[in-house]
């Protein structure tokens, strides 16, 4: 007689590592140019609002990834939102919002220094909830990346300033008066 054992795991364990623990800002440090003044926790969420000087900052992890999913739930608040989330610094960048450049929005689309935006998916940003929360999903796969909005494939773009390892990051643009919200923020590491 065979038998077949079933290992459930929680799905916590499915999930992968959260690098927000919904308390404080620990394992993420601010840009030696920022200020900490830009990000708040309250309520298990990062809320990031401008200043009156509208100095940009970014908040970077402390731990460097190589090929990942990275998924990230954000809500937008007031103002014109540009924000992101950085791949591996100094480098590129998968946009959340409106392009300070292009004037428009362009959310799940890559951003590379030196390119600008040379793909984006209008359906992704079809699907962005402006006044609710939205899950963006980035693969990064050796120099490939992939991305989706609330579900909705975007993008798949072959960067050739892609770097090997790096921390990642979140992005406040200088020049704005916005506010942006995160919550999940979640890496399964390749």
């Amino acid at each position: 007689m065979k038998f077949l054992i079933v290992l459930l795991l929680p799905f916590s364990a499915l999930a992968g590592e959260s690098l927000f623990n919904g308390k404080d800002l620990e394992g993420w440090r601010v840009d030696s140019k920022s200020k900490h003044a830009h990000w708040t926790v309250k309520d298990g969420t990062i809320h990031c609002q401008s200043g009156p000087k509208k100095k940009g900052s970014l908040l970077w992890t402390k731990k460097e990834f190589t090929d990942f999913t990275l998924v990230v739930e954000y809500k937008l608040g007031e103002g014109t939102i540009d924000s992101g989330v950085m791949i591996k610094k100094p480098h590129d960048q998968i946009q959340i919002g409106i392009s300070g450049s292009l004037k428009r929005d362009l959310t799940a689309a890559p951003y590379i220094p030196g390119k600008g935006y040379p793909t984006e998916s209008k359906e992704a940003i079809a699907a962005v909830k402006p006044k609710d929360w939205n899950v963006l999903k980035i693969e990064v796969k050796g120099n490939t990346y992939k991305t989706w909005l609330n579900g909705v494939e975007g993008i798949t773009y072959e960067s050739k300033t892609a770097i090997a390892k790096g921390p990642l990051g979140l992005q406040l643009h200088a020049g704005k008066d916005m506010a942006i919200s995160f919550r999940k923020i979640e890496i399964t590491e390749k």
